[in-house]
């Protein structure tokens, strides 16, 4: 039996272990969110209900589920607007870590010079230090500035813990870009707009998606720094999660988390073909 043949079932085991340990808790958060009254030793709950979803405002109650209920419904659950607050910070975090992170992406990822080690860890150091540690002080100044307790101020505070993981993976995907092909569309007359639309942009695309693949999820998951930041006036959804679990409701918690994780899992889930070894946005770290 070969070395190969005899790893097999470890293999196996292996994933299958992962592949439990990632979708058990699912399970759990499914049947919580819909149980009603579910005791040991039962093994399922004897009864089922919409109840959780009822109380947090996603549905509307038995009876009223009409479309001006479900109207209504939008412009007054915290949750549908905590959520579209999350949305829109993850969604603009996103966008900007980008635009900022591709230039020191590409500088790094094609060139070497001296002092490229110190800031490659001073890019890394928001992955490093605690969080508490600068976020008191940038607190003090956000308020200074006018920026605690908005939106855009909890959004310019993500892009802190953000933006080691969108420039790491871009300069992954610069190390295995070759820049010649920019050079032979500018011979044929192409400008620089037209160069990155058609040639740098299409070759760099899957290292994009999985930045900002990165980005939406760090930014979304975001609780301490949009606490402090927020001051209390931007409720995103990590934050009315954690409020609404320190309330000891199996059921209502399960919902919320089931809420909460969603939007991530779908974005996932859009950009899973991009996060092989095969792409360059994933193959390409060694060679930074």
């Amino acid at each position: 039996m070969t070395q190969s043949r005899r790893s097999r079932p470890l293999f196996y085991f292996a994933v299958v272990v992962v592949l439990l340990l990632l979708v058990l808790p699912l399970i759990a958060f499914m049947i919580n969110a819909f149980a009603v009254r579910w005791f040991y030793p039962q093994f399922i709950p004897q009864e089922w209900s919409l109840d959780a979803w009822e109380r947090i405002q996603v549905i509307p109650p038995a009876g009223q589920r009409d479309l001006s209920t479900w109207l209504t419904l939008l412009g007054r659950s915290p949750v549908i607007n905590s959520m579209g607050i999350s949305l829109l910070i993850g969604g603009g975090v996103t966008v900007l870590s980008i635009i900022i992170g591709l230039p020191a992406a590409r500088v790094l990822g094609l060139h070497q010079f001296r002092g490229k080690r110190i800031i490659e860890f001073l890019i890394l150091a928001p992955t490093i230090v605690p969080v508490i540690a600068f976020s008191l002080g940038l607190n003090i100044n956000f308020i200074r500035w006018g920026l605690s307790g908005t939106p855009f101020g909890v959004a310019l505070v993500h892009l802190i813990p953000v933006m080691p993981y969108v420039v790491l993976t871009l300069s992954g995907v610069f190390a295995n870009y070759n820049p010649e092909f920019e050079a032979q569309a500018r011979t044929l007359g192409a400008g620089p707009i037209r160069t990155f639309w058609y040639v740098t942009l299409p070759a760099i695309m899957p290292g994009i998606v999985v930045a900002g693949l990165f980005a939406f999820l760090v930014s979304w998951s975001q609780y301490l720094l949009t606490f402090l930041i927020g001051g209390g006036r931007v409720i995103t959804l990590p934050l009315l999660l954690f409020s609404t679990a320190s309330g000891g409701n199996n059921a209502i918690t399960a919902a919320m988390s089931l809420i909460f994780i969603a939007p991530a899992v779908l974005t996932l889930l859009f950009t899973s073909r991009y996060l092989s070894g095969n792409s360059g946005a994933v193959g390409g770290f060694g060679r930074i």
